[in-house]
């Protein structure tokens, strides 16, 4: 037998690098699933940090007190995610409706031509009373006395790991929350406007 085929045979019976090898093959993938566990993880917690000052805010903004000026609700979110997240971008939308069950529909519209949505020149009820048809008939801001409101907070951020770009997906990632309240009796509310034809 020759050298060659002997070093060959032993060489396939030698078992020591062969976690080695199996390590090479597997690290990359479990790293890759490791890094994905730990963003989202870190995503789940932002988005906790932003409901929780969210929600703080919303249940403040009924109040009479914070009626008139609601900047130091929403300055009040922005330094509650900014402890964590430092370089986030923090945004903020009201809208108030009369009922609970308002939120989120349509101005109501007479359908003329039977396509199923509106089109201009069509009768409309302008609830929000902006002059135009709305596919949200919410009002911006805090509305009055006894309004609902549709309080929401956007945060957008950088991802701190690079699994993003692995997966070819943005490095920033935006998150939202809101919450919905009725406003304090504090005045007299106003009542949607009376069915009208713009």
């Amino acid at each position: 037998m020759t050298r060659r085929a002997a070093l060959l045979r032993r060489l396939r019976r030698n078992e020591r690098g062969i976690a080695m090898v199996e390590f090479a093959l597997t690290a990359p993938v479990f790293l890759l699933i490791l890094m994905g566990v730990f963003d989202y993880c870190w995503q789940m917690y932002a988005q906790q940090v932003l409901q929780g000052a969210v929600s703080k805010a919303g249940r403040d903004s009924t109040l009479q007190a914070n009626a008139t000026d609601q900047s130091a609700l929403d300055d009040a979110v922005e330094a509650q995610v900014l402890k964590v997240f430092k370089h986030a971008r923090v945004e903020f939308s009201r809208k108030a409706y009369d009922r609970f069950d308002q939120v989120g529909v349509e101005e109501r519209y007479t359908d003329a031509n039977d396509n199923g949505s509106y089109d201009d020149g069509e009768c409309f009820d302008d609830f929000n009373k902006n002059g135009r048809w709305d596919a949200d008939r919410g009002a911006d801001g805090n509305g009055g006395a006894d309004d609902v409101v549709l309080y929401t907070a956007s945060m957008e951020f950088d991802r701190v790991l690079p699994v993003w770009k692995m997966l070819g997906q943005s490095q920033s990632t935006t998150l939202s929350s809101s919450t919905v309240l009725r406003n304090q009796p504090f005045a007299t509310g106003v009542d949607a406007p009376p069915d009208e034809c713009l």
